[in-house]
């Protein structure tokens, strides 16, 4: 799940700033790509030899999907700092739409296993580039209209009006790639699914750089500040990652794994040691006062709640679409439709509810719950989400259950989404340091890197474990981890020192 396409949208009625429409087409385009090629992976790669797929046991296959959203939002981390420091967001948006193009189009190539994972590996990383180059575009419009005859209040709301609508092309995108991809992948053959993704894409980078007039030239420079991230810093860090990877994979393969396990196992054990190095170094900086450094506490248990939430819910697109496709009747009139279809749920139920949550929080005001009651709702209305799946498993018993079961999952779990994602994003940058700020927002997609390598880890359960045990162990994790949260939401209230 895509953590910026769950974003409450506010409605105000003023002209965009000029470029705002291009970089909306470009992120429309990207989202089409991304979530097209998202839809059918898992599917092509569980997919028999004679069907054109790969072959995979599912749970490998899900275990590989996992790997891949880790690397997407891991990769993040570098890409921002290339944006930020070298190249400039918009070179960094075009590389990374190059990089997108040529993975997509590996992926259209039917050349088995390294096609694969090289296709895979190019979309993570353009996808690291693009990603968040392009929100900082967005904002670095408006950061350019500030002052000119307008209130604080005018620009924030022109500010958070603009984001709406960039949002909603994150929406419709990610929307329409699944009946697209999904149809000519299933239906056609799934390299012509990739080969869709690649199309979308290159529409995204023919709109970029045809409407590059129309950014300003502050928007396309890098930002260039912060001394102390130099080169030496990115390159120390990222050579101390590959010999990390390196290591963890020599011993993998040393205790017999194969080269693609002990891949996963060195991405999952990686994700997981970079936020816990985050911290160490932010806890053991000098002159952090006591106020941060209780801030700071509270948010390791903030980024530990999410990290679980992100852990079941990216499953929606891994075993919730292999069980779709052997256990939920698909026929409509006669015809049975594709599986991925279903992955057009989640952002047709957020372009519907986003507006809804907003106004309720708006109207509740003062009296809307707080950010530990409101992660206690979210993992709550995913743990019941669950719970749906479980039942459905279980009705299924070998046959097919009908396709209500997953819609009113999906359901579930995008508004347990709307509770729990825009508020994470929201508290991160109120609880930030001001010497960390960026730091802590790299530790928020983070949180999705590591829910989503964690989940290539626990999917292995379902070879012991059948569907309904599975979902039902899942929604028991997410249950208590809710509770837990709701029980610690005083201790956590006083951690964050006057942020609620």
């Amino acid at each position: 799940m895509d953590t910026e396409r769950i974003a409450p949208p506010r409605a105000v009625g003023a002209r965009p700033p000029r470029g705002l429409l291009t970089l909306w087409g470009v992120e429309m385009w990207e989202r089409f790509s991304f979530y097209g090629m998202r839809a059918i992976l898992v599917l092509f790669l569980a997919a028999p030899a004679d069907a054109g797929g790969l072959g995979l046991a599912p749970h490998f296959a899900a275990a590989v999907f996992g790997m891949y959203g880790a690397l997407v939002n891991l990769l993040a981390l570098p890409g921002g700092w290339l944006a930020d420091r070298l190249w400039g967001s918009y070179r960094a948006v075009v590389w990374g739409g190059v990089a997108i193009a040529a993975g997509h189009a590996v992926l259209a190539v039917p050349g088995g296993v390294a096609f694969t994972c090289t296709g895979l590996l190019l979309v993570a990383a353009g996808t690291g580039l693009l990603k968040p180059g392009i929100s900082t575009m967005v904002g670095r419009l408006y950061d350019g209209e500030e002052g000119a005859g307008r209130t604080g209040g005018e620009d924030t709301a022109r500010r958070d009006a603009g984001f709406s609508l960039f949002y909603m092309g994150i929406s419709i995108g990610a929307f329409a790639a699944p009946l697209i991809t999904g149809y000519l992948g299933e239906r056609v053959d799934w390299h012509a699914g990739f080969g869709a993704a690649a199309v979308g894409m290159l529409i995204g980078l023919v709109i970029c750089v045809r409407g590059r007039g129309r950014l300003p030239g502050t928007v396309r420079a890098p930002v260039g500040t912060a001394a102390v991230a130099g080169p030496w810093w990115m390159f120390l860090a990222s050579g101390a990652a590959v010999v990390f990877l390196a290591v963890v994979f020599a011993l993998c393969v040393l205790w017999g794994r194969s080269a693609t396990d002990a891949v996963i196992q060195s991405v999952t054990l990686l994700t997981v040691a970079v936020p816990l190095v985050y911290f160490v170094v932010m806890f053991r900086a000098t002159g952090l006062d006591p106020v941060d450094r209780s801030r700071l506490g509270a948010y390791v248990w903030i980024f530990l709640a999410a990290s679980v939430f992100w852990m079941i819910a990216e499953q929606g697109g891994s075993l919730i679409s292999l069980f779709a496709r052997d256990h939920v009747d698909r026929e409509l009139f006669g015809w049975e439709f594709p599986t991925s279809w279903f992955q057009s749920l989640g952002p047709l139920y957020s372009i519907v509810l986003a507006t809804v949550f907003a106004a309720l929080w708006l109207r509740l005001g003062s009296r809307q719950p707080s950010t530990a009651a409101k992660f206690a709702l979210g993992l709550c209305g995913l743990g019941a989400a669950t719970l749906i799946m479980a039942g459905a498993a279980a009705s299924a018993d070998g046959g097919r259950v009908t396709p209500l079961w997953l819609i009113v999952a999906f359901l579930v779990q995008i508004m347990a989404e709307m509770c729990l994602s825009p508020t994470g994003l929201s508290v991160t940058t109120r609880l930030a340091p001001s010497r960390f700020a960026h730091q802590i927002m790299s530790l928020w997609f983070l949180s999705v890197a590591m829910g989503s390598a964690l989940s290539a880890q626990v999917v292995r359960l379902t070879t012991v474990w059948s569907p309904a045990t599975y979902f039902a162990v899942l929604a028991a994790v997410a249950l208590l981890c809710s509770a837990g949260v709701a029980l610690g939401r005083k201790r956590l209230r006083r951690l964050m020192r006057g942020v609620t």
